[in-house]
C-alpha cells in the first residue's frame, strides 16, 4: 500500500494588513523525507502512526503554510498556485498511489479563489482519479459542500484548545486504510445552519460547542457512523463559505449521514444566540478583575482575543488607568521600539518609551511607559502546557520592562503569546506573584491557564479579531448569516 501525504495549512485573517506570499512561507516549507524527519505531532504524525501499523509506504510530498509571527492576510494567487501545483506535480512524479491524505485548514483565503481547500482537492483529484482522498481540517474551518463533494471523507478535529490533531490524523488515516482494503465505503454529508461566531465563543469544554459535540458523540455510538464533527468556523476570513458547518461520515449510508448532519445543524441553530453573548469591554473587564482580586481570587486571566497583530494597547492603557498592580503582559509587538532599545540600552537601565498602537486602526494609541529593563534577548524555551507540550520556541527579540508595583510589559519584535507559563518564565517573570495575566488569545490558553487561574474573563476589546463581528466590514459573507448578514439588520431577531 502506497499513500501520499501533504499539508497546505493556513488560517487567513483577511482583515490583517499584510498579504501571505511565497517569500513569507517558503523559509518554513518542508518537502519529501524532511517532512517525516521533523514530525513531532499533529495531523501528519497521526497519519504516519496509522500507516506504519499496516507497513504502508508513505509518500511525503509537501508541508507548507506555517510561518511565525502575526496573522497574515489573503494569500496571493501565485502563492496558492505554487504549493497546490507542487502537491499535484509530486503526485504525478510519485507514480501509482492507493490513496491520499491531505492536511488542510479550512479557513484559507486566496485572492481570486473563493473556496481554496475545495480547489486543492479538485486539482489532486485530477492527478489521482478515483483513488480515495481523505482530508483533515481544523475546527475553525469555513467549508461547504464543494469540499465534501470532491473529497471522499472529511475529518474535523473536536477540541479547542486544539489537543486532538494527532488523534484526528490517525482516525482519518485508519479510515483511508479501511477504504483502500474494501472494509469501508465513505459516505458523508455537510450542513451549514448559517451562523457566524467569534472564536472566543467556541471553546469545546463549554456550551454551546460542548453541547453540539455531545450530540455528535451520541451519533457516533451507531455502528455505521465513523465521524461526526462541528466546525464553528473562522469569522475573520471574509469568504462566502464562512460560518459553522457540520460534517458526518458513515459507512455506506448516505441517508444516515444526511440525517445526522441535519440534526446537529438544527441543534446549532437553536443555540445561535449563545454564539454572540455580550462581553465586557476593557474598562469593565479590568474592574471585574479587581473586584475578584479583592475577594482573594487570583490570578485572573484577561483574554484579549481581538488582537491579531500583537500591538494592541487597549488592555495596557486600562490597567494603567485603574492602577492595577501585579500584572504582566507577555508581549506587545513593536519591532521599532524593540530594536531601538537593543541598540541604545541594556539590562538595568531605566527607560521611557511609547509602545504599540501602530499596525491598524483597531490597535489603539501608543502608550507611554517607563520602567527598568530586566530582560533583553532572544530566549529559547520549551512549552509546558497541553498545547504543544515539549515543543521548543525560539523567540525573536524581547525586552521586559518592570514598571514598578510588580507590573511587567514585554516589548517584542513580533507577536508573542503565552498559552502556558513558559512564555513568562523565559523572560524572568514569576507567575506565582501575579494577580492579573493579560493574554492576546481567545481559547487556546485555557488548556493550561484554566488549571492555574481563578477566573478567565473574556474581553470584547477593539481589534481585528473582535468579539462583536458587526464592527467589521464584510463584503463576501452570505446575506442571511446570523447575526451579521443583511437579513438580520432588516428583521427583528427572534
Amino acid at each position: 500500500m502506497r499513500v501520499a501525504i501533504a499539508e497546505f495549512f493556513h488560517e487567513t485573517c483577511t482583515f490583517c494588513p499584510d498579504p501571505t506570499t511565497i517569500e513569507l512561507l517558503e523559509p518554513h516549507v518542508r518537502r519529501g523525507q524532511a517532512i517525516l524527519d521533523h514530525l513531532t505531532g499533529g495531523y501528519m504524525h497521526g497519519y504516519k502512526q496509522a500507516l506504519d501499523e499496516v507497513q504502508a509506504e508513505l509518500v511525503p510530498l509537501l508541508e507548507a503554510g506555517g510561518a511565525p509571527g502575526p496573522y497574515t492576510s489573503w494569500l496571493d494567487t501565485a502563492c496558492f498556485d505554487k504549493y497546490t501545483d507542487e502537491i499535484v506535480a509530486g503526485l504525478r512524479e510519485a507514480g501509482e498511489v492507493d490513496g491520499v491524505l491531505l492536511s488542510l485548514h479550512g479557513a484559507m483565503a486566496v485572492q481570486g479563489v473563493p473556496k481554496p481547500e475545495a480547489e486543492i482537492v479538485r486539482r489532486v483529484r485530477q492527478a489521482v482519479g478515483d483513488k480515495p482522498i481523505i482530508v483533515t481540517l481544523d475546527l475553525h474551518a469555513n467549508e461547504d459542500a464543494e469540499l465534501t463533494d470532491v473529497a471522499d471523507a472529511v475529518f474535523v478535529i473536536k477540541t479547542y484548545p486544539h489537543l486532538d490533531t494527532e488523534q484526528t490524523g490517525y482516525a482519518a488515516a485508519r479510515c483511508l486504510i479501511d477504504t483502500i482494503q474494501g472494509r469501508f465505503q465513505p459516505r458523508q454529508a455537510l450542513r451549514k445552519p448559517g451562523i457566524i461566531s467569534a472564536s472566543i465563543y467556541q471553546a469545546t469544554d463549554y456550551p454551546p460547542v460542548r453541547t453540539l459535540l455531545e450530540r455528535c458523540r451520541e451519533w457516533e455510538k451507531q455502528d455505521k457512523v465513523r465521524w461526526v464533527a462541528v466546525a464553528p468556523g473562522f469569522a475573520y476570513a471574509d469568504v462566502p463559505d464562512v460560518g459553522l458547518s457540520v460534517i458526518a461520515v458513515t459507512n455506506g449510508d448516505q441517508a444516515l449521514a444526511d440525517k445526522i448532519a441535519q440534526d446537529v445543524s438544527d441543534l446549532a441553530w437553536s443555540l445561535r444566540e449563545s454564539f454572540c453573548q455580550p462581553l465586557p469591554n476593557p474598562q469593565e473587564a479590568v474592574a471585574e478583575a479587581l473586584a475578584l482580586i479583592r475577594q482573594g481570587q487570583r490570578p485572573v486571566v484577561l483574554a484579549d482575543g481581538a488582537d491579531r497583530t500583537g500591538d494592541s494597547t487597549h488592555m495596557l492603557q486600562e490597567l494603567l488607568n485603574q492602577g492595577v498592580k501585579n500584572f504582566a503582559i507577555p508581549g506587545i509587538a513593536d519591532p521599532v521600539v524593540a530594536k531601538q532599545l537593543e541598540a541604545t540600552a541594556q539590562v538595568g537601565d531605566k527607560v521611557k518609551v511609547s509602545v504599540g498602537g501602530w499596525a491598524s486602526e483597531f490597535s489603539g494609541a501608543p502608550v507611554e511607559i517607563s520602567g527598568v529593563i530586566e530582560f533583553m534577548g532572544r530566549p529559547k524555551y520549551t512549552l509546558v502546557g497541553p498545547m504543544g507540550k515539549g515543543r521548543q520556541v525560539q523567540d525573536g527579540l524581547v525586552i521586559r520592562l518592570n514598571l514598578g508595583y510588580n507590573n511587567h510589559v514585554v516589548i517584542s519584535e513580533r507577536m508573542r503569546g503565552a498559552n502556558d507559563s513558559a512564555g513568562f518564565t523565559a523572560v524572568g517573570i514569576d507567575v506565582d506573584s501575579l494577580d492579573v495575566v493579560v493574554l492576546k488569545d481567545r481559547v487556546h490558553h485555557r488548556a493550561f491557564w484554566d488549571t492555574v487561574a481563578k477566573a478567565d474573563i473574556k474581553v470584547d476589546a477593539p481589534g481585528i479579531g473582535v468579539a462583536d463581528l458587526s464592527t467589521l466590514h464584510y463584503d463576501n459573507v452570505p446575506d442571511d448569516i446570523y447575526p451579521i448578514g443583511r437579513k438580520w439588520h432588516k428583521e427583528e431577531v427572534r
